[in-house]
């Protein structure tokens, strides 16, 4: 799911391999709206689609409107594990109803009402150091219960550029680009919770730029292969504000495919929303591992990661980390 990874305490055995950003399996920022703050991994091409159904009722307007969109993301990890560049946008075609006149009057339009693209790029991860996050070998508990470091997220940057091309009715006094600006953050609690944030400044070179906030809560299941989020988005501008909540959850049809579902709602009458939507992300893994090695494993310890690799799979528990 937004952001599905697994974890093994194998991947240690013998060696520390540490991989700087890549994950085994594919790390999609769907279904929510957040961005993580890691990359996809260098080599690495990922598509990530889907369909978003939506109501809107407004009742100071007395207008009511449905709204059915395409969301596609393209994103591509290159010189660099951090570093990743971003095609994202929503095509949206929306009926509108008028019903402060009588008859009551239809129209529709037509367009994008997101076309952006831009790079991001990892600042700080505080699970870079192999020595540092190094597992305890003999307790299982010391290596899933809450740690103090699990307060020091991960930091990403991102600078990027809206572009709105042709009379788009959704924008029409807008220019042809215009800049986005984001913080993301991202916090790994014990291996099955992690909890990304978004800063968002948007079009602020606009006369009505766009401040926004996404906090997004994921869990993975006992079962690894399935994910649940909750995640709430703030936004403010001069022309509209509002608050929404998303919830849904993704499965791993294999490592380089999940299919995902939420479902949304906010918390005003001007108008009020509902949303449902499906989707879907695959990637194409072009990555090759570089991989830093530490060797001074000693006998004891590889025997110790020997029993806890048979507790593991006695109890088939191959552990998932929400990503």
């Amino acid at each position: 799911m937004k952001k599905l990874t697994y974890i093994t305490c194998s991947f240690l055995f013998i060696n520390h391999l540490i991989h700087a950003q890549y994950t085994e399996i594919i790390n999609s920022n769907r279904p929510g709206n957040s961005v993580s703050a890691f990359a996809v991994g260098k080599n690495v091409i990922q598509g990530e689609a889907g369909f978003l159904f939506e109501k809107r009722e407004h009742d100071l307007l007395r207008s009511s409107s449905n709204l059915k969109s395409g969301e596609f993301a393209i994103r591509y990890g290159f010189l660099f594990e951090q570093l990743e560049i971003i095609w994202d946008g929503t095509f949206t075609d929306q009926n509108i109803t008028d019903n402060s006149t009588s008859p009551a009057f239809k129209y529709s339009r037509t367009d994008f009402t997101e076309n952006t693209i831009g790079i991001k790029y990892l600042i700080f991860d505080p699970f870079k150091n192999p020595e540092k996050n190094k597992p305890n070998l003999y307790s299982w508990r010391a290596n899933n219960k809450p740690q103090w470091e699990d307060l020091i997220p991960a930091v990403a940057v991102y600078a990027g550029m809206n572009m709105n091309f042709g009379n788009n009715p959704y924008y029409p006094d807008e220019s042809t680009v215009s800049p986005k600006a984001m913080i993301a953050t991202q916090n790994h609690f014990g291996w099955n919770w992690v909890l990304v944030t978004n800063l968002i400044y948007d079009k602020f070179t606009e006369d009505d730029p766009i401040f926004s906030y996404i906090i997004t809560l994921t869990h993975t299941l006992k079962n690894p292969k399935y994910s649940i989020f909750a995640e709430h988005q703030g936004l403010k501008s001069d022309a509209y504000g509002d608050g929404l909540f998303r919830f849904g959850g993704a499965t791993l049809i294999d490592k380089d495919l999940q299919l995902d579902f939420s479902i949304g709602l906010n918390i005003k009458d001007t108008p009020s929303r509902f949303l449902a939507g499906m989707g879907v992300s695959y990637r194409l893994d072009y990555h090759k591992d570089e991989y830093k090695k530490v060797d001074n494993v000693s006998k004891q310890e590889k025997k110790a990661l020997r029993k806890q690799q048979k507790r593991h799979k006695k109890n088939n528990s191959f552990n998932g980390l929400a990503n």
